[in-house]
């Protein structure tokens, strides 16, 4: 039996996939996003095969679909190991998605209804409530409970959404988790997320994008200033 966490954000693919290798899938994504499996961490095909109760020809599927995540690499002489956090690797996600989470954010503000920004606002309060509760901790949500993932599913674009939502998301996801001791971009994210409304709101696509690309810039550079300290001290 494999057990896995509730409230777990899927593709329509990856949902319908009831196959030990698409469950052990998510078993393992989930394991490695929320760090039980840690960084640099090697998958031990036999212990893992016992864990989670399968052969080991679903297990090396599932560890074929989570390389093409991007969560998992093969090192040779070594074998799969979990991918690591390091200051480029950081850039590397973060300047992809200014890009594409900007250009999202702009047709969000044409494409979204009434509904779904309602919805957007909704979900702001959560987060700010969660904050408030939570001595400044960032809500580590997904899925339909995520502030940029519902941007994203109201660009319309679905070119947009399979790049950021399913091929790009659990590893966005795991950074996220990684970094959450860094807290101090706590506040300054609910008032641009705040911003971000508004634009959308406006219906001015110019702004949206400007914003969302003026977000993700800040995120980086809060995160790679807190590892370089963290790494000083």
């Amino acid at each position: 039996m494999i057990n896995t966490p509730h409230h777990i954000a899927t593709d329509d693919h990856e949902s319908s996939d009831k196959t030990l290798s698409g469950q052990t899938t998510i078993a393992l994504r989930e394991a490695i996003v929320c760090g039980v499996i840690k960084p640099g961490d090697k998958l031990n095909e036999p212990r893992l095969a016992e864990q989670y109760k399968v052969s080991r020809g679903p297990l090396r599927e599932a560890i074929r679909r989570l390389v093409a995540l991007r969560l998992v690499r093969h090192v040779p002489h070594v074998g799969a190991t979990v991918v690591t956090l390091s200051g480029d690797s950081i850039r590397d996600l973060y300047e992809v998605r200014e890009s594409l989470e900007g250009k999202a954010a702009g047709l969000a503000a044409q494409h979204m209804t009434d509904q779904q920004i309602a919805e957007l606002r909704d979900l702001l309060k959560v987060h700010r409530r969660h904050l408030e509760q939570n001595a400044g901790e960032y809500m580590q949500a997904e899925g339909d409970f995520d502030f940029h993932y519902q941007i994203i599913k109201g660009s319309g674009n679905q070119l947009l959404v399979n790049q950021l939502c399913n091929e790009l998301y659990h590893l966005i996801r795991m950074y996220r988790f990684q970094t959450s001791r860094f807290r101090a971009r706590s506040d300054r994210a609910l008032i641009e997320h705040e911003q971000l409304i508004y634009a959308i709101e406006m219906r001015d696509p110019e702004l949206a994008e400007m914003l969302m690309r003026k977000h993700i810039t800040r995120a980086k550079n809060s995160i790679l200033n807190s590892l370089f300290e963290e790494e000083e001290t």
